[in-house]
């Protein structure tokens, strides 16, 4: 598994939504078109296992977060890998949305309260990214990669 053909899975994904309204009615699309137990998901966490066993992928740590950018930009989304496992991670914001495809690793992993699955937040939004429960992977997609971390 190299970038380019982790990138070409996830554009199936990015393909599908590019220029939609980031709010609920994306995340029940995109559950019903690629779901948890659907062909494009299972290709997509089988690329991150890959990827993170070669090295590039989630080869960044800081306070027990595994993480880093994998895709600068596939159809107007950057593509970021988090590995967590009952931690808080730093308080952000979304100046134009986030979408999260959460892959649990362990027990029963939540990301924000959502199990496996699609997590959409609409522009403007903020939280600290909070696995508990286990462990999980998260797959970020942020439109043109904008994501503004807080200073506290």
């Amino acid at each position: 598994m190299n970038k380019d053909e982790f990138q070409s899975i996830v554009a199936i994904v990015t393909g599908a939504i590019k220029g939609q309204a980031l709010d609920e009615d994306l995340r029940a699309r995109l559950g019903e078109d690629f779901p948890s137990d659907g062909d494009v998901i299972k290709r997509i966490r089988t690329a991150c296992d890959a990827a993170i066993e070669a090295g590039w992928m989630c080869d960044q740590e800081y306070g027990g977060i595994k993480f880093g950018r994998v895709i600068e930009d596939v159809d107007g989304f950057s593509v970021d890998v988090v590995r967590m496992s009952d931690v808080v991670g730093p308080h952000h914001s979304h100046p134009k949305g986030e979408i999260d495809l959460v892959m649990p690793l362990e027990g029963d992993a939540e990301f924000d309260g959502n199990g496996e699955g699609w997590v959409v937040y609409g522009p403007g939004t903020a939280h600290k990214p909070t696995v508990s429960g286990g462990a999980a992977l998260v797959l970020y997609l942020l439109p043109d990669g904008e994501i503004e971390f807080s200073r506290s």
